[in-house]
């Protein structure tokens, strides 16, 4: 049904051109997320073969800090911010124009009115990636977005990482199935590994830690991870907690942390650039979001060698060791069920080392980066 995504590996090694192709990446937010982990690692696995500018639509650039040096970037100040309707898509038509770039490269609906806007600029290839759904979709797909979609992907290459999303494009949003590529996230396994320095700040309390990495945004569920956490320790279940990330909704969970009586077993570390070291000092992984495709910390977690307790969400159980199935919960269900999926991963060592041990193999088999990294080459090099 999809695209192949894997190409020879000579296609690393083409020589870069006197003059690189210039991509005009558009992201609803250039701050770490899945999606902005992944152009980084792509741009800074080809080095100058391409130039990149890049829109961020809310004036965020925190992953800039991710590039290498030798990776073309420039900033671009996102003229819709000016005007929204049909004066903003003039606006991003103009600009269009003026750029002319090699290929336009969108991320997500925020990014939609950039697909409307390409029609005032014609002959310049379109690149769409959907990587899931925001908390307004978790519950079910929106319509008119459905139509939106349907209307404005005809004609683009749509890429999906996840099979989930995949059947979407298929069956809800109804697009031409040569016009779909199904390419899988893939991970760097020499970073994230089991072996290697584990570093984390200290996190009260006695007993396992349980880690989860996310942005903290209402559909990564933090509060359910919480309540399950708090009705383990009420049980008299030993176990520690680190929330590693930031966002919006975290002095609410510092405070629900406080009532419900567990701020002595849990860390809010905020965001840690580089969180390979800190997976290393977990003994549980845990994710607790009502949507999700196919997320990169899960990777990331098989990846160090870590058993995981998890939300059924996108493409999670797929992903997961087989082994490692058995401790999922429903997609939106209650702290109990969340807590019966992490209560055996505590009481016992062994099976964690063995989930964990599958986790890692699996990692290995399925997601490594560089089969990533060659089909994405495949759609972005000019006429590929």
């Amino acid at each position: 049904m999809s695209a192949a995504v894997t190409l020879p590996q000579e296609t690393a090694a083409r020589p870069v051109p006197l003059r690189q192709p210039l991509l005009l990446h558009v992201f609803p937010t250039f701050a770490v997320g899945g999606a902005q982990v992944r152009f980084c690692a792509i741009a800074n696995r080809f080095g100058p073969r391409w130039r990149h500018a890049v829109v961020s639509l809310d004036g965020r650039a925190d992953s800039t800090a991710r590039l290498t040096a030798d990776v073309p970037l420039e900033i671009v100040p996102s003229p819709s911010a000016k005007g929204s309707g049909l004066r903003g898509a003039a606006r991003i038509g103009a600009l269009l124009r003026e750029m002319r770039p090699d290929a336009l490269v969108t991320s997500n609906w925020g990014s939609m009115d950039w697909v409307m806007a390409r029609l005032l600029a014609p002959g310049i290839p379109h690149i769409h990636t959907e990587d899931g759904f925001g908390p307004e979709e978790s519950a079910g797909q929106i319509p008119r977005r459905v139509l939106a979609r349907r209307l404005l992907l005809r004609r683009s290459t749509v890429v999906l990482p996840s099979e989930t999303l995949l059947r979407s494009a298929t069956g809800i949003w109804r697009l031409p199935t040569r016009r779909l590529h199904h390419i899988p996230n893939g991970l760097d396994l020499r970073r994230f590994r089991p072996d290697g320095p584990a570093i984390l700040p200290p996190v009260p309390g006695e007993g396992p830690l349980i880690g989860t990495v996310a942005a903290l945004r209402a559909e990564k569920n933090i509060a359910l991870l919480l309540r399950a956490a708090a009705l383990l320790l009420r049980e008299g279940t030993s176990l520690r907690l680190a929330v590693i990330g930031e966002g919006e909704e975290r002095p609410a969970l510092e405070a629900l942390a406080r009532e419900l009586g567990i701020g002595g077993s849990v860390l809010f570390t905020g965001a840690i650039p580089d969180p390979a070291a800190a997976y290393r000092a977990l003994d549980v992984f845990a994710l607790s979001s009502t949507t999700e495709q196919m997320p990169f910390s899960i990777l990331e977690a098989m990846a160090t060698g870590l058993p995981i307790a998890s939300t059924d969400v996108g493409d999670v159980r797929t992903m997961l060791a087989p082994p490692n199935r058995a401790h999922l919960s429903p997609a939106r269900g209650t702290e109990a069920e969340l807590a019966a999926a992490l209560r055996p991963l505590l009481g016992d060592a062994a099976l964690r080392e063995r989930l964990g041990a599958a986790n890692r193999a699996r990692a290995e088999d399925c997601y490594d980066e560089e089969t990533m990294f060659q089909a994405y080459a495949s759609l972005l090099d000019p006429g590929g």
